[in-house]
């Protein structure tokens, strides 16, 4: 496994929208499809511009993209085509190593990423009702 870490561009954003778009539908089977819509349209417009978002490219294609905030793994997500193969973890160890993250928010109902982050050594701290953007997705909160 060859691959690079570097920040994204905006000309990146169409790749990353693939790639989010991929894992989320691989992962996120509850996702309403109105949800998915809105938040389809939105990361590219009112979040990515607003964050450091680091791209992990393999043969020199993205195939995974990341972004911490103070402190908080904002996003984590792998190409649907290429999880499994140690990508996550090689970007979270990226971005623990780079960023300094100590917290993750992570929604209940997708237990793939709640077991990820647990084996990367987080633990449950708290749980709300609704996520991020006031919807009705119980988010997980967990902590280093």
């Amino acid at each position: 496994m060859s691959h690079s870490i570097r920040l994204a561009q905006a000309e990146d954003y169409p790749r990353i929208m693939e790639i989010w778009e991929s894992a989320v539908l691989a992962t996120h089977d509850f996702l309403a499809e109105e949800d998915f819509n809105y938040f389809k349209e939105v990361i590219p417009r009112d979040y990515l511009p607003h964050l450091q978002v680091y791209l992990l490219v393999e043969n020199d294609q993205a195939e995974g993209f990341a972004s911490v905030a103070e402190g908080n793994l904002e996003m984590l997500f792998i190409h649907n085509e290429m999880r499994g193969k140690g990508y996550g973890k090689k970007l979270y160890e990226f971005m623990k190593k780079t960023t300094g993250l100590t917290k993750v928010d992570v929604n209940e109902q997708n237990p793939q990423a709640i077991r990820f982050y647990e084996k990367m050594g987080f633990k449950q701290i708290g749980r709300s009702e609704k996520d991020g953007s006031g919807k009705d997705y119980p988010i997980i909160h967990m902590s280093l």
